[in-house]
């Protein structure tokens, strides 16, 4: 693992950061454009984060207290928080995701290193230390302020976030099904294998390219024959 808890915490506070600073500012006009994600607005795009803060503060919640306190009440519920929040006015929408990360930074930061080790369940299922929060709040804000499609790219983001990313994903993958790649990331000479079908496709390019291809996100990252790396199933 090339992340410490340390680590985390910065980058969730700096991806937060970015996230805020890119949409601050924004009215209905820049609300309502598409985002980067299929079928959604920006304004869906902004309640799925302001969300996710509410649903992460459940788990700091969970460790500080040692009550069971899921992210979510049910995958429904996480649906029609979006999609309630994607009507929201502007004005209406910024105080969320600003109250929301404002609950989840103040609440981080009362934890201390008894509570840290308390274990919570993501909305996935699993079973972590309350240490994954930092970790699991950054791959929100650092990702979806590329998805904001407002200018921030992937090349945007610290060069140590995308190379645990890209570990996390790719271990993701590993048990999933879809094609087998051997991935290089010709500036740092990291590599990653996602086993699968068939024989295994090179693909390389640069690091930001090798992440956003893992993640799902638009890339240029190809094959030795030039071709582009071969489509894999959903991330998440």
């Amino acid at each position: 693992m090339r992340r410490t808890f340390g680590d985390t915490l910065g980058w969730s506070e700096t991806g937060t950061e970015l996230f805020l600073a890119t949409v601050a500012g924004w009215g209905e006009e820049e609300y309502l454009a598409p985002s980067g994600l299929p079928g959604w607005t920006r304004k869906h795009l902004v309640a799925h984060v302001a969300a996710n803060a509410d649903a992460l503060s459940n788990l700091v919640r969970w460790a500080a207290t040692g009550e069971k306190t899921p992210m979510y009440s049910s995958p429904r519920q996480r649906d029609a928080d979006i999609e309630a929040g994607s009507r929201k006015p502007a004005a209406e929408l910024a105080a969320w995701l600003d109250t929301s990360a404002g609950r989840l930074a103040a609440g981080i930061a009362g934890l201390d290193d008894d509570r840290w080790n308390a274990e919570v369940v993501t909305a996935q299922g699993r079973t972590v230390p309350a240490t994954e929060i930092p970790w699991l709040r950054s791959r929100e804000v650092c990702v979806h302020a590329v998805d904001l499609a407002s200018g921030v790219a992937f090349t945007d983001l610290p060069a140590g976030f995308l190379t645990a990313l890209a570990d996390d994903i790719a271990a993701k993958r590993g048990g999933a099904a879809g094609p087998a790649v051997v991935l290089a990331a010709t500036d740092t000479g990291d590599r990653w294998e996602l086993p699968g079908e068939g024989e295994p496709v090179a693909a390389g390019g640069p690091l930001a390219e090798v992440v956003a291809y893992l993640a799902g996100r638009p890339h240029t990252l190809t094959t030795p024959d030039g071709s582009l790396a071969p489509a894999l199933p959903a991330w998440l």
